[in-house]
């Protein structure tokens, strides 16, 4: 997945927003919470958010580890390097997913004002 790619997927879930920082990093969010970072230049590397469930599947993958730093704090983050193990396509719906899980952690009041 390119950064285009990547930026259009994440576009295109509902009440996102769009910032530049960490190094030039790609980040998404969704009410003012995280939910995609995109890193790196030629090999983009992309961190999201998943279920505990996931997270232990998709750490023994290979192309795909824990997310640096925040995997280290405890979040369920995971980074793909490399598409090995997930396709573009299965990545969007991870991205669609971690969007979903950030969502549902806002307060009521923010997922009322966002519609969500």
């Amino acid at each position: 997945m390119r950064f285009e790619d990547f930026n259009r997927v994440c576009a295109s879930l509902p009440h996102t927003t769009h910032v530049v920082q960490w190094g030039g990093s790609q980040v998404w969010k969704v009410g003012g919470k995280v939910f995609a970072i995109g890193s790196g230049g030629e090999d983009l590397a992309i961190s999201f958010k998943c279920s505990e469930i996931a997270f232990d599947i998709l750490k023994e993958q290979p192309g795909l580890r824990p997310a640096p730093y925040l995997a280290s704090r405890g979040m369920k983050w995971i980074q793909r390097q490399t598409a090995e193990a997930m396709d573009d396509d299965a990545l969007a719906d991870y991205l669609a997913e971690s969007h979903r899980l950030v969502a549902a952690g806002l307060t009521k009041k923010v997922r009322a004002e966002l519609g969500l």
